[in-house]
C-alpha cells in the first residue's frame, strides 16, 4: 500500500511540475519591456501605425491609446512566449532564448501584423487601410526587436 502512495506522490509531483515551468510573469515582464522598446520605435519610425492603426482597432484615437494598446498586446504576447519557451525548453539560455524570441518576432509580423492586422482594421472600418498582405519592412523590424529584446530579458525574469 505504501508503494501506492510513493507512486501518486510521484505522479502528483510529474503533473505539477509543467504547471511551475509555466513562467507567465517572467513572460508578462519580458513583454512589457519589449513593448516598450518596440513602441518607441513605432512612434519614431511609424506614427501612423501607433497613433490611428492600433487605436482604431478598439474604436479609439490617439497615441496614448495606441500606447496602451500595443502594450497590451506586448504583455499578452509576452505571456505566450513564456508558454513556447517552456514547451520548447529555452527559456533557461540567453542565447537560446533570444534566437526564440527572433523567431517568434516573426512569426507575430507574419500572422498578427501582415494578416490578422488589416483583416481587423478593414472589419471595423479604420481610417487606416494597410493593404493584405501587409509585409512592411520597417514593421518586421519592429517585430523582430520585439522578439530579440523578449528573448534576451525572458531568462533573467523568469522566475518571478
Amino acid at each position: 500500500m505504501r508503494e501506492l502512495n510513493d507512486m501518486a506522490s510521484e505522479t502528483t509531483t510529474a503533473v505539477e511540475t509543467p504547471t511551475e515551468q509555466f513562467a507567465w510573469k517572467g513572460g508578462a515582464l519580458a513583454g512589457l519591456l519589449a513593448g516598450i522598446v518596440m513602441g518607441a520605435m513605432l512612434t519614431t519610425q511609424m506614427g501612423p501605425v501607433i497613433r490611428v492603426a492600433i487605436p482604431s482597432m478598439y474604436g479609439l484615437e490617439g497615441l496614448a491609446a495606441g500606447w496602451v494598446a500595443h502594450l497590451f498586446h506586448s504583455v499578452a504576447l509576452g505571456v505566450a512566449f513564456a508558454v513556447v519557451a517552456g514547451v520548447v525548453g529555452s527559456g533557461e539560455s540567453t542565447g537560446r532564448s533570444a534566437a526564440l524570441g527572433v523567431g517568434y518576432g516573426v512569426v507575430l509580423w507574419v500572422i498578427l501584423a501582415a494578416l490578422v492586422m488589416p483583416i481587423w482594421l478593414g472589419a471595423v472600418g479604420s481610417p487606416a487601410n494597410p493593404p493584405l498582405p501587409n509585409f512592411d519592412p520597417q514593421s518586421l523590424v519592429g517585430h523582430v526587436v520585439y522578439g530579440l529584446v523578449l528573448g534576451v530579458v525572458f531568462p533573467y525574469v523568469r522566475d518571478l
